[in-house]
């Protein structure tokens, strides 16, 4: 049987075949009901794009890069699926890189997608400092969104959600749950999210307890650091831990019950990001949920909107409203509460636009 083409659709719809291209390739705005008769005409035909073709004729893959620090964190997979769902929704493809945790690695990542045509990339930068020549090098040739973590202000668009808020979130409530000795269990690295997370931290904390910025223990984002990171700060006896993502938060509540120490009633546990296993840990993890599928939804605009010619505008970087996700884990030790959700404040996103040029602000 021979392949179908878009004379074919064309003729089956009723359009011409600049419209049918139109509609198929998402190029241009068509209306609904020609729209739709393109649409049925070429799921009735099984009319499949010839996607190697239509690069020739448009200098256009289809496909977006999109370089990850580790897929084994649980955190990485989910977003994965929405970005996916969110691409595909507007005919890209989605090429995956994996630079496990490594700025070289990632470098020849980005340097391989971009061999491969890719029409734009999205980055998780694995390192704020070492990641930013491979990515402002990577801006000039493509449009390009910082995920979940930058590398330095006004290097590319970005959107990530507010660590500040979410951190103030969980303070908050632990003041509300009678707590005061809060101890931080965070990572050393120089990823935004460590700094950014530990520096809410110090200056949220002493609001509780004016020796509570300096209780903090670094290691790294890891189920093992958690447990490694208890055994460090259990002898100061803390009445909370507050551990820079959920991976630290496992691990330290798992070490806490091989001790024998009771959670909530002896200490607080709570964690960030709302993986599944926050929610599947016994007693459930207190945490803050990251908005994942408007991350995505946000990071697709922003390169929508630079493909589409908005190459000389502001860098744009947006900040997403956390919610803290309230489980038994950090419940007061004298009477229990009820889960719940408790949004940032104001909601929504936050967009900020940043200078770019010789005289962004260093």
């Amino acid at each position: 049987m021979a392949d179908v083409t878009l004379r074919d659709v064309a003729r089956v719809s009723g359009c011409s075949v600049a419209t049918v291209s139109r509609v198929l390739a998402g190029t241009r705005p068509v209306g609904a009901e020609t729209a739709r008769r393109v649409r049925e005409a070429s799921e009735a035909l099984g009319y499949r794009p010839n996607h190697a073709a239509r690069a020739l004729r448009s200098r256009s893959t289809g496909t977006v890069g999109l370089v990850l620090p580790q897929i084994t964190n649980p955190f990485y997979p989910t977003l994965v699926r929405e970005l996916t769902h969110a691409l595909h929704a507007e005919g890209r493809a989605v090429l995956l890189a994996d630079c496990d945790d490594d700025p070289v690695a990632e470098a020849e990542y980005i340097a391989d997608l971009l061999g491969r045509q890719v029409d734009a990339l999205l980055v998780i930068p694995a390192h704020e400092e070492r990641s930013r020549d491979a990515v402002t090098a990577a801006v000039a040739r493509v449009p390009l969104v910082l995920m979940d973590r930058g590398c330095g202000p006004a290097v590319a668009d970005s959107v990530a959600v507010d660590n500040t808020a979410g951190m103030a979130l969980v303070l908050d409530h632990l003041a509300a749950t009678g707590r005061r000795r809060v101890c931080f269990l965070g990572a050393a690295g120089t990823a935004s999210t460590a700094t950014e997370r530990r520096g809410a931290y110090a200056a949220g904390a002493a609001a509780l307890d004016p020796g509570a910025p300096d209780r903090v223990a670094l290691g790294d984002f890891s189920v093992e650091w958690g447990r490694a990171a208890v055994d460090e700060v259990w002898p100061t006896r803390p009445d909370a831990l507050v551990c820079a993502n959920d991976l630290i938060a496992v691990g330290a509540l798992q070490r806490l019950q091989q001790l024998g120490v009771d959670v909530p009633g002896d200490v607080a546990v709570t964690g960030f990001d709302d993986i599944p296993m926050a929610a599947l840990s016994a007693p459930g993890i207190t945490t803050v949920r990251q908005p994942v599928a408007e991350l995505a939804a946000e990071a697709a605009r922003l390169l929508a909107r630079r493909l589409a010619g908005g190459e000389e505008g502001p860098r744009q970087a947006i900040r997403l409203a956390p919610e803290l996700i309230v489980r038994e884990s950090s419940a007061p030790s004298t009477a229990s509460r009820p889960s719940g959700t408790v949004p940032a404040p104001g909601g929504g996103r936050r967009a900020v636009p940043t200078q770019t040029g010789p005289s962004a602000p260093a």
